[in-house]
This record gives C-alpha cells, structure tokens and sequence, in this order.
C-alpha cells in the first residue's frame, strides 16, 4: 500500500470514528476552536494596529523614506528664498525624485465676519498630501489645477471652517487675506485634526504664497525641502542631496538633510505586551482544550480494544494503528481550527472592530494577514498531535488476546 493511499485510508477511519463520538469530541474541541480564534485574532488585529500606528507617524513625519533638506546661510551671506527654491528643483529632478514639496510657515492674517485674525499657515506643495497621509475632511486636496488659480486655494482645519459658517464646499466658499495687498482665497478642502482643537490653521501652495506675499515676508520666510524616496536608497542619497544643494547655494551657506519618518527610529512596540498577554492566555485555552482531547481520546480507546485487537488479528500493523488512531485527533483539530480561524476572520474583519482598534484612524486597512490564518492552523494540527500521541501509544499495546478479553 502507498504513503498516499494509507494516509487517505487513516484520514477516512478518524473521520468515522469522530461521528460516532461526535459529542464527547464536540465538547472537547470546542475550547481549541476558542483558542484558535484568538491566536489568529490577536495577529489580525495586531496587523490593524500597527497600521494605525505606522500612519499616525506618517501623517507627522513622512512616509517611509521621507527626507527633510534645509539651509542656512553663515556669517554675512544672505540667503534668498528664490535661491533655496531652485536649488531644491534643480537637484531634484537631477535624481528623478517624483514626490517633493517645499514645506515653510508663515502667519497671514484672515479677516473675519466678527474681526481679523492671525492664522498659522502651512506651505506646501502637491505632493505635500501623499506624502504625509493629509486627510480630507471635505472637498479634497490640492490639485495641479490650483496652482493655476488666480485666487490661492486653500485646505482649512475645522476650527476655521466652522468660524466662517461651514459654508457648502462646492459653493466654492472664499477667505479674505489681508496684507499689503489684500487677497481673496478659495476654500477647496477641510481637514480634521483633532489635536489642534480650537486652534486656527491651515495650508497654502507655496507658489501661491511667494506670489502674493509682500517682499519682506518673502524674505523673512525659510523654506524646506522634503522628498519622499524608497528607503533602500535613502542612506545613499542623502549626502548626495547635500552636496548638490550646497554646491549650488555657494559658500557660507550650510546644508543639512535628515530623515524624519517614523522607519528611521527603533520605537519599542506599544502593542508587545498586550500581544504577549492575549497569546498567553489564548495558549493556556488551547492547552485545556487539548488536555481535553486527550481525556476524551483516552476513554475512546479503552472502549475500542475489542475493535483494536481485532484489526491486529486481521493483520493490521502497529504502526498502521497508532496513525490511525493519532489522525482521529489531528482531524479533529483541523476541523475546530477551520471553524476557528473562520470565527477570527469575521472578528477582524469587522467594521466596529477595526474602528475599535484603530480609532478612526486608518485609511489603508490591510487584508486578513495570510500568516494569521497559518499559524491557527498550524497551533491547531500541533495540538491534534500532540493529544493524540498518549492515545495512540495506548491504542499500539492492544494485543489480539485483549479482543477475547473484552
């Protein structure tokens, strides 16, 4: 008989044998199917949160590799805003860098219904979005189109929408700047940010800003150049970046390029001990289900000698029963795993639950993690071995004359 035909044949007799104890092993299983699910939720889930995590840190430091270029001029040079600008082009598309954004601050002065107020601006480019996971509350990011506009476009927080009325988006609602040269912006999009509650900011393309603002500002304002590149090449091209930029700014003018993105750190796992203590537990589950199993699969045994010692008389071999009585186990665990890791998926895969864990806070939420489902399984066949190793050595020490016996 072939390896394959023997193990279809041992497969099929445990089978059997779990219907007719169906019950006993039900109530055996059930505590391994329990501990499966949380295994397999456990590593789902975690997958969640660390997403979660990885975009709240992009959101802040740029996506993985995103690196930070700025300058400063030393002694009595002058370093002019326009002269930075170029620079960062030129080298840019020297190394055919695709995702760019010059990133500065400048305060702009918003006249309101009840009065004028200073609002924190952040200037920004395109790309500026992308790379910093920027969401849109309402309306949408900027486009190429708005650096065509006449009118600068704007992207508000929520303080400020709700200052100027939570006007209707698509009404393409307008803020007036006030300045030298008093300006009128367009509303495009609103972001929320919880942790500015109260607090008034809001975004503006950096080519809109150098073309409204007065000379002097232009010239207090101090201008970064961030790039987002694969992070395999960002250790390489980062003194490449500064020698580029320094070379073309001149002397007495001092580069630096850092990467700030959340990949460059080694942070601990906020989640490790949670992890640990969940998978202990759900450990500790699968041990009693097992403890379990082997009790039930050792009183089933005792009442099959006679069914034993009679397949022995018939020539069955002792290596012939101990698998067949181990497989009765492992099948038995396949099945609690499947409905296990079947109970996991719909657990993870639940909207109130991913909003649970990550808060709200997750636009790419990942899939059911391959590896989550394989090691259910995999815990779920050890543990059918493992229980079904004591009855099978009981069940190969069954001799033909124990048949009489019983």
């Amino acid at each position: 008989m072939s390896v394959g035909s023997a193990l279809v044949g041992a497969v099929v007799e445990a089978a059997q044998e779990l219907r007719i104890h169906r019950t006993r092993v039900l109530l055996s299983l059930i505590g391994v199917a329990v501990a499966v699910c949380a295994i397999t939720s456990v590593v789902g889930l975690g997958a969640i949160a660390e997403q979660s995590i990885r975009e709240s840190s992009e959101k802040g430091g740029g996506r993985p590799a995103t690196l930070s270029v700025s300058a400063y001029s030393e002694g009595q040079t002058v370093l002019q805003p326009a002269t930075t600008i170029a620079a960062f082009t030129e080298v840019a598309e020297r190394y055919s860098i695709d995702y760019t954004s010059l990133t500065g601050y400048a305060p702009l002065s918003v006249q309101y219904a009840d009065g004028t107020a200073t609002v924190d601006t952040q200037l920004v480019d395109v790309d500026y979005g992308t790379m910093h996971r920027v969401d849109v509350e309402e309306g949408s990011w900027f486009t190429e189109l708005d650096a065509r506009r006449f009118a600068p476009a704007l992207v508000i927080n929520q303080t400020v929408y709700e200052r100027i009325g939570s006007p209707d988006l698509a009404t393409h609602p307008t803020i007036k700047l006030r300045g030298e040269t008093n300006t009128v912006g367009v509303v495009v999009g609103v972001v929320n940010q919880p942790y500015q509650d109260g607090y008034e900011s809001m975004y503006m393309l950096s080519d809109a800003y150098l073309a409204l603002a007065d000379p002097v500002a232009v010239a207090q304002l101090t201008p970064n150049f961030e790039v987002w590149v694969p992070g395999e090449i960002a250790e390489e091209l980062s003194p490449l970046l500064k020698r580029d930029v320094a070379g073309l700014l001149g002397e007495g003018i001092t580069v630096d390029v850092y990467r700030g993105d959340y990949a460059a750190q080694t942070e601990q796992d906020p989640f490790a001990s949670i992890r640990l203590m969940v998978t202990g537990v759900a450990a500790l589950v699968l041990l009693l289900g097992a403890l379990g199993l082997v009790n039930i699969s050792l009183v089933t045994v005792k009442q099959r000698v006679r069914e034993i010692g009679i397949r022995r008389s018939f020539g069955a071999t002792a290596s012939r029963v101990f698998f067949a009585v181990m497989m009765e186990s492992v099948v038995a665990t396949i099945v609690a795993g499947v409905a296990g890791v079947a109970l996991a998926v719909v657990i993870v895969q639940n909207p109130i639950v991913q909003g649970y864990i990550s808060q709200g806070g997750i636009s790419d939420t990942p899939a059911f993690p391959l590896e989550a489902a394989l090691i259910g399984m995999a815990a779920a066949t050890g543990v059918g071995a493992l229980a079904g190793l004591l009855p099978a050595l009981v069940a190969v020490r069954v001799k033909v004359i124990d048949a009489i016996r019983f």
